[in-house]
């Protein structure tokens, strides 16, 4: 269900809609006003009562004092964690798992003075933690099902996520913000019952209210969202939630948990689970995992009193770890998002489409300068590995052209970006009813002591970190007092400033763009990695040189990555910076450069450096939409260009072609640029021919070429290198300077 459902009367379909300024328009704000007051008004002793608590739980971990960090200056090394947790006697507590749940636990352990440890068999935040749509949010949906049902459980899973916003928001200011969300309104008789709904969305957030919502008159919500489609628009409604940058909110996380003292290990696989007889009972109880180190293959145990499975999607993998015969409870289900180009949405306003064409909710959010929009919602089978299916790209980029803009079109070839992210949904183990989707998260102790996570949302990991440990403690007697994470900043907070970035620029001589991602980005350790930016050599920017010239990241943050645990190259291009994420040809062309740089920082030989470009090549390829895009093209079997058009692209084609032997190579190329004084490196034009090679045979045939022009007049693709560099040519530009045939937006 939907918005739509949510805050709508039933209705006859034979009555017409009430119209501005008719009775029936009026007597429906007045109800809607009086229905909103009267939920108010007990959802309001709710709110008193959950104030007071959390206003003496503050006072409480206020009283506590600050809390020693061991590692407040430098982390240790991925080597000494390791060592730690080789060495370590027993931990009260291991997480397997490193997304932001699994972090999450270790956090709320450590500060509560436990030993504990952390081991995740890819990189931190490499699975859905990272995949997200990005948002800090209670769930307005959820909100609907509460009041309309009178479901207090669904309200109360609202507030939690309202706080648990809140405090995010507070303790990582440099890594999220809040962000206005624009609902636009083509029918009269939905705006009272929209704003009934937005409105009883921050009553429920209380004193932790972002901002207050309100509606806008058409030629308001024009201005602000000029892209918005005009025709039957009668005005809009605008609510805030909060947004951050997922994968650098995960690390910072389990980086605040190492900082405090826990051993966490990225790239850490369990095995197996350790188990011993209890003394009292004599019944197999965990006491530990078998562990294998990725990247020596080492193995080794880890003793622990306490094991917790924060595992999202593989829940189920460590549970039959335990127990062969437990049944499955996660039920995965996929979230595909796409990025397009910045130009799609306003600076800052999102946008929430709440009743798409199969009851669907897509949001259309600005991120990182880019447009973010998603998601969908299909049944799928666990894997480590989702990839983006071109239906559901095509099904999100067909809802959002229905919102926007005649004047926009809205083109397949203008994604730069796709990936698939797997949702741990999961059932209840405990329920009666265990075929039912529980609604919220679960936390499950087994027979043997396994403490099991699972579910939820990215917004309330803390709160069901909290709720693990508190588990946990009570399950295996641990000695340790409440949770102390409501208000701890996070790595980077603590000294983040809005003006901060206009001291890097000031102190290091970094472009002002640099300087206000790496603030963002890193929060008071930005200095860190401009401390170690290279001199430029020009007169400015005087150091940070970038890694692609359209991305603020810049060559230090690779050295950085190193230092957060940053092991491969993929983890570089998604995770420690977000560049696969927002364009995958601008991080495809980085690639070479950061594992030039990680090399020569982790010593790796020329075969591991061959062996890391060729990994995340078949990253970006196969997550994050660049084969989809090769499939678009493929599938372009049919060429749909005129007679007339035909003739015109052969003869741009025998233009390179000059031995007419039906395809064209790189040298065929480079012999056309020489002639016209046009320098462009050969692996750099190597790739712009490996776009369009379909076969993958080193030569670019007449067919394929037509297949690129024919699919770049559907706007399947767009600004093709090739195309546009073939298109110069054909026109013989002046031989006074270099043509370039840089992306302008690239396209995948």
């Amino acid at each position: 269900m939907v918005l739509q459902n949510a805050f709508l009367v039933q209705t006859s379909s034979s009555s017409p809609a009430p119209k501005p300024g008719s009775m029936a328009f009026r007597k429906a704000v007045k109800g809607t006003l009086i229905g909103g007051g009267a939920v108010a008004t007990a959802f309001g002793l709710s709110q008193f009562f959950e104030y007071r608590k959390h206003q003496a739980r503050l006072a409480y971990v206020e009283a506590q004092g600050e809390l020693k960090v061991p590692f407040k200056d430098a982390l240790p090394t991925r080597e000494e964690q390791l060592s730690t947790l080789r060495n370590t006697e027993e931990f009260d507590v291991l997480v397997v798992g490193g997304g932001a749940t699994g972090s999450g636990c270790a956090l709320d352990a450590v500060t509560r003075n436990l030993k504990t440890a952390l081991v995740e068999r890819s990189d931190f935040s490499s699975g859905t933690s990272s995949r997200s749509t990005k948002l800090i949010h209670g769930g307005v949906r959820y909100l609907q099902k509460a009041i309309m049902k009178l479901d207090y459980e669904q309200y109360m899973m609202v507030k939690e996520a309202l706080h648990e916003r809140a405090n995010l928001l507070n303790i990582a200011p440099h890594l999220s913000a809040p962000l206005p969300i624009m609902l636009p309104v083509y029918k009269w008789w939905q705006l009272p019952y929209y704003w009934a709904g937005i409105k009883m969305y921050d009553l429920v957030a209380g004193s932790q209210c972002l901002k207050s919502s309100y509606v806008l008159s058409k030629s308001k919500a024009l201005e602000l969202f000029p892209m918005l489609k005009k025709d039957k628009l009668v005005g809009a409604i605008v609510y805030y939630d909060g947004q951050h940058n997922d994968s650098r909110m995960n690390l910072a996380i389990a980086l605040t948990a190492a900082r405090h003292g826990a051993a966490i290990a990225n790239y850490t696989e369990v095995v197996h689970l350790l188990k011993k007889p209890d003394p009292k009972t004599g019944q197999e109880k965990v006491c530990g995992a078998h562990c294998r180190d990725l990247i020596t293959g080492q193995e080794f145990d880890i003793r622990a009193k306490c094991v917790i499975n924060a595992t999202g999607p593989f829940t189920d993998s460590l549970r039959k770890m335990d127990n062969q015969k437990t049944a499955n409870i996660c039920q995965p289900s996929a979230g595909v998002h796409i990025v397009i180009p910045g130009y799609y949405s306003p600076d800052n306003m999102g946008l929430l489409d709440p009743a798409t064409s199969d009851g669907r909710v897509i949001f259309f959010l600005p991120w990182e300068k880019m447009t973010i929009a998603g998601t969908t919602d299909t049944p799928t089978e666990v894997t480590a590995h989702p990839i983006p299916v071109e239906d559901d790209i095509n099904f999100i980029l067909s809802e959002v052209r229905n919102y926007l803009s005649p004047d926009v079109e809205v083109r397949r070839g203008d994604v730069l970006a796709a990936w698939s992210g797997i949702r741990p949904l999961v059932t209840d183990p405990n329920s009666k009813d265990t075929q039912s989707i529980c609604r919220n998260h679960i936390v499950n102790v087994s027979d043997s002591g396994l403490l099991t996570i699972a579910g939820g949302k990215w917004t309330t990991y803390r709160s069901m970190a909290e709720e693990t440990l508190d588990a946990a403690i009570k399950a295996h007697n641990l000695s340790a007092g409440p949770s102390r994470t409501v208000g701890l900043m996070l790595d980077g907070g603590q000294d983040w400033t809005p003006t901060l970035y206009i001291r890097l620029v000031q102190d290091y001589g970094l472009e002002n763009e640099v300087a206000q991602h790496l603030a963002a980005t890193y929060g008071g350790r930005a200095f860190e990695v401009a401390k170690i930016a290279q001199v430029t050599g020009k007169r400015w920017p005087i150091v940070g040189k970038r890694l692609v010239s359209e991305f603020p990241y810049i060559e230090s943050e690779v050295q950085y990555a190193i230092k957060e645990y940053a092991c491969t190259a993929i983890d570089v291009i998604a995770r420690r910076t977000r560049l696969g994420f927002l364009n995958v040809q601008a991080a495809d062309e980085a690639l070479p450069r950061i594992v030039e740089i990680m090399g020569k920082e982790l010593q790796w030989t020329e075969q591991k450096k061959k062996e890391e470009l060729e990994a995340a090549k078949n990253f970006l390829y196969l997550e994050m939409g660049y084969k989809a895009r090769s499939d678009q093209l493929s599938k372009t079997t049919e060429i749909s260009l005129t007679a007339q058009e035909i003739a015109r692209y052969k003869k741009r084609f025998y233009k390179f072609d000059k031995e007419s032997k039906g395809f064209i190579t790189t040298v065929d190329v480079q012999q056309v640029l020489e002639k016209l004084s046009i320098q462009i490196d050969e692996n750099a034009l190597h790739e712009i021919l490996n776009e369009v090679d379909l076969n993958k045979n080193g030569q670019v045939e007449l067919d394929e070429f037509l297949q690129l022009m024919s699919a770049v007049q559907r706007g399947q693709i767009s600004d093709s290198r090739l195309a546009i560099l073939m298109k110069t040519a054909e026109e013989g530009l002046d031989l006074r300077g270099p043509v370039s045939v840089d992306r302008s937006g690239g396209g995948v």
